[in-house]
């Protein structure tokens, strides 16, 4: 009995960079995007799909974020802090108990 060679259906990955060109290059709408998908060999769906992400995420490149990465660092530091500040008033009393009873 005679097989077909079974191919395997590899799933490509692109890049975030790729995507972002991809994308930009759908807004300026210099081509369309049935040009675009031929020229990277992508599906058209796949572009308009990037690009709703771009437009839907470009806010976020003005905004604070930045800020609330800085203040989380911020915060876990002090709580290391804290717990060293803990361990070493754990360590204080346990060291005035033992002299104090010697």
């Amino acid at each position: 009995m005679f097989k077909l060679p079974v191919m395997k259906n590899t799933r490509r990955k692109f890049t975030a960079k790729f995507k972002a060109k991809v994308a930009i290059e759908a807004i300026q709408e210099k081509l369309t995007i049935q040009q675009i998908a031929a020229k990277y060999e992508v599906h058209p769906n796949q572009i308009s799909q990037w690009k709703r992400l771009f437009l839907d995420n470009a806010e976020s490149v003005f905004s604070s974020g930045s800020e609330s990465t800085e203040k989380s660092v911020l915060e876990e530091e002090q709580d290391k802090l804290y717990k060293k500040i803990g361990r070493l008033q754990v360590e204080n009393d346990f060291l005035k108990k033992s002299l104090g009873e010697a």
